[in-house]
C-alpha cells in the first residue's frame, strides 16, 4: 500500500527590506526585484510595498520590479525622503518585501479623491475580503493617498464607516520632495494623481500601530473664525498671519512675509481635540492674509501655536515604536512601517538621523522602511486616529 507523507509547514512570515539609489528607472526596479527574489530564494513575495523617489519615473520602475521578482500584490507611492535601517536621504526607491503563511493581502485604487471621497473609498473596500470573511482575526489595511487633492480626514472616516469600523489604518500621503506639485501612488504597475491605494492585511497575529509627535502648546488658545478648507483666514477674528506675526514678537522669533516657511516649520497650528493635539503645518501666505496648511482645519476648531524641539520629536518616535510593539500582544517583531512628515525632516536637517536612530534602537533586530510624507494617516485602537502633520507614525509588522 502507497502511503502519502504530509509534513506540516510552520505558520512564518518573511520579510526583506531593500534599497536603490540607481539613477535610471528601469535599473532601480530590476535592483529592487533582484534583492528581493535573492532573499526569498527564487520565491516570490506575497507583498511589495514600495517608496519612490519623484526623480524616478515611476511606471518603467513597477514594470521592472514586476517582471523581476512577480509578488502577487505591490502598492506604493512617491516620496519625500526615503529610509531604511541601512540607508537614508533623497532620490532612492525603497521596498518592504513579505511572504507569510499567517497574512492574506489584497491591493486596490481608489480615483477622484478630490470630487468624491465616498466613492473612492467605495473602490478600494471593493477589493477587501475581511468585510465578509473572518478567518484570520485581524484585520489592518495600509493606506497611501495623495494628500495634495486635500480632504483626507474625511476619506478616513469614510473608509471606516464603509469598514465597520473593524480595519486599523496606517499610513501617508504621498509626497514630491516638498515641491507640493504633483504626487503619485501605486496599484501594481498602475499610477495615478487624486487617487489613494489601500492594501489589506488580514493576519492572525496583531499588527502594532503607534503614533506620538512631541510637540506642546506654545501660545494662548486660539479660535478658528474663518477658514476654507486648509486655508486659515482668521484666528480670534484677526487675519492669521497678523496672528503669528504677534507670536513671532511675543517668542523673540525672526518672522519674513516673504519667507515664511522657515518659521512655520518651528511653529505650527494644533487643534484641541480634547484628547490632544492633532497638528496642522502651515506651508504659505496668500494676498489677503490667509495661511495655507498642509490639511484642512475645521471653521471653530481651538486651536494653539505648537514648538518642539530635536530631542522631543526623537522621543516621540522612540515612544510610538514601543506603543507598536506592546499593541503585538507578545509576538516578535518581524519588519516596521515608518511614517514621518516632510516638514520634520526639513526642520531637523542632519538631527532626521538622530530620530530614525531612536526608532532602529526601540525596534533592536527588526529593521524599518518608510518615508516622508504630507501626512501620516493612523486609525487604531486607543491611538490619536485620524489625519495628521508632524507625527510619527510607525506599523510594525509580527514574525
Amino acid at each position: 500500500m502507497r502511503r502519502s507523507l504530509f509534513i506540516k509547514v510552520p505558520d512564518m512570515t518573511q520579510s526583506v527590506v531593500v534599497c536603490t539609489d540607481a539613477q535610471d528607472s528601469t535599473q532601480a526596479g530590476r535592483s529592487l526585484g533582484d534583492q528581493i527574489r535573492t532573499t526569498f530564494q527564487g520565491n516570490s513575495p506575497d507583498a511589495v510595498i514600495l517608496f519612490v523617489s519623484p526623480r524616478f519615473d515611476a511606471a518603467p520602475l513597477l514594470r521592472e520590479l514586476q517582471s523581476t521578482c512577480s509578488p502577487a500584490v505591490m502598492v506604493g507611492c512617491s516620496s519625500a525622503g526615503e529610509f531604511t535601517s541601512h540607508s537614508r536621504g533623497e532620490g532612492l526607491a525603497c521596498a518592504v518585501a513579505l511572504r507569510s503563511t499567517e497574512m492574506q493581502f489584497a491591493a486596490s485604487m481608489g480615483r477622484g479623491l478630490s470630487e468624491d471621497r465616498g466613492a473612492a473609498a467605495r473602490q478600494i473596500v471593493s477589493a477587501f475580503k475581511g468585510i465578509d470573511q473572518h478567518a484570520r482575526a485581524y484585520h489592518s489595511a495600509l493606506l497611501l493617498t495623495d494628500a495634495l487633492a486635500g480632504h483626507a480626514d474625511e476619506f478616513i472616516e469614510q473608509l471606516v464607516l464603509l469598514t465597520g469600523a473593524e480595519y486599523q489604518f496606517v499610513g501617508g500621503g504621498a509626497g514630491d520632495d516638498a515641491n507640493f506639485r504633483r504626487t503619485q501612488v501605486f496599484c501594481g504597475t498602475e499610477v495615478a494623481s487624486d487617487a489613494a491605494v489601500g492594501l489589506e492585511i488580514l493576519s492572525d497575529k496583531p499588527l502594532g500601530v503607534g503614533v506620538r509627535h512631541g510637540w506642546k502648546p506654545a501660545g494662548a488658545a486660539l479660535r478658528v473664525t474663518q477658514a476654507e478648507g486648509a486655508r486659515v483666514i482668521s484666528l480670534n477674528a484677526i487675519p492669521a498671519v497678523e496672528v503669528f506675526e504677534e507670536h513671532a514678537a511675543a517668542t523673540g522669533q525672526h518672522f519674513n512675509r516673504a519667507s515664511p516657511l522657515p518659521f512655520f516649520l518651528h511653529n505650527i497650528l494644533g487643534i484641541d481635540t480634547g484628547q490632544g493635539f492633532k497638528l496642522r503645518v502651515p506651508l504659505g501666505i496668500n494676498p489677503d492674509g490667509s495661511i495655507s496648511c498642509a490639511a484642512e482645519i475645521p471653521l471653530g476648531s481651538a486651536v494653539r501655536i505648537m514648538s518642539t524641539s530635536a530631542e522631543s520629536a526623537a522621543e516621540a518616535a522612540t515612544q510610538a515604536t514601543r506603543t507598536a510593539m506592546e499593541k503585538l500582544n507578545g509576538n516578535k517583531p518581524n519588519v516596521a512601517l515608518f511614517f514621518d512628515c516632510v516638514a520634520t525632516r526639513l526642520r531637523m536637517g542632519k538631527e532626521f538621523g538622530f530620530e530614525l536612530q531612536k526608532l532602529q534602537d526601540a525596534l533592536g533586530t527588526a529593521e524599518f522602511a518608510g518615508c516622508n510624507t504630507y501626512g501620516q494617516v493612523a486609525r487604531a485602537e486607543g491611538q490619536f486616529s485620524g489625519f495628521h502633520n508632524c507625527t510619527a507614525v510607525v506599523c510594525v509588522i509580527p514574525g
